[in-house]
Order: C-alpha cells, then sequence, then structure tokens
C-alpha cells in the first residue's frame, strides 16, 4: 500500500466550497477527489513522456493558461478550434478559463448589446 504525507497547499475558497459539495454529493471527501484527479493528471503525463508525446505537453500547457489557444493550435500543426477541444477531450484534460477580467468584459459587451 502507498504510504500518505500530508502537504499544505492553497486553493481558491469558492472552488473549495464546490468541490465540499461534489464530495458530499458523491459520498467521498474533497482528499479522495484531489487524490483522484491528481493521479490521473500523473499518470497521463507519465505515460505521454514515456512515448515521447509532446502533444499532452502543449495541452497541458493551454489547459493551465500558460500557451494561448491559437500558439497551442500552430505548435500542433492544427488549424481549427474545434480539433483543439478535441485533443483537449481526448487527453482528459480540462479548457481553460478566460481571467476574469476578460469574462467581465464579455459580460458588459453583451449586455450592452441587450441594453
Amino acid at each position: 500500500m502507498a504510504s500518505t504525507v500530508n502537504f499544505t497547499g492553497a486553493v481558491d475558497r469558492d472552488l473549495l466550497k464546490r468541490a465540499k459539495i461534489i464530495a458530499a454529493k458523491t459520498d467521498t471527501s474533497v482528499n479522495a477527489l484531489f487524490n483522484a484527479e491528481l493521479r490521473h493528471l500523473v499518470d497521463t503525463f507519465e505515460a505521454a513522456e514515456a512515448s515521447s508525446n509532446q502533444n499532452y505537453r502543449l495541452l497541458l500547457d493551454f489547459s493551465l493558461g500558460r500557451l494561448a489557444g491559437d500558439a497551442a493550435m500552430r505548435a500542433l500543426g492544427i488549424d481549427s478550434e474545434e480539433d483543439l477541444f478535441l485533443l483537449m477531450a481526448q487527453a482528459h484534460l480540462p479548457m481553460p478559463r478566460l481571467p476574469d477580467a476578460v469574462t467581465r468584459d464579455m459580460v458588459d459587451q453583451l449586455q450592452s448589446l441587450a441594453g
């Protein structure tokens, strides 16, 4: 059996609240959710690295917001966002979130169109 170790980390308050709700609804713990997701990320990354698949690293950088969508598409040799989204789904990686300021600007623009 694998040994465990405690560590201290920081997480967004709202994210933790939402994770607790999911944990309660699925009769598990936030710790179990965290471990499952981290294990999946590490296992997938290591498998991609072992097969010299650099696409996963690019997709992970895109998912973490370290690489813009257009740069990811160029590096992957694809020319459509649809293909990028399909690759993200196949890699089981979450789509990156826009920065809050960009999201607010988009909402403001949509509201100005409606008003």
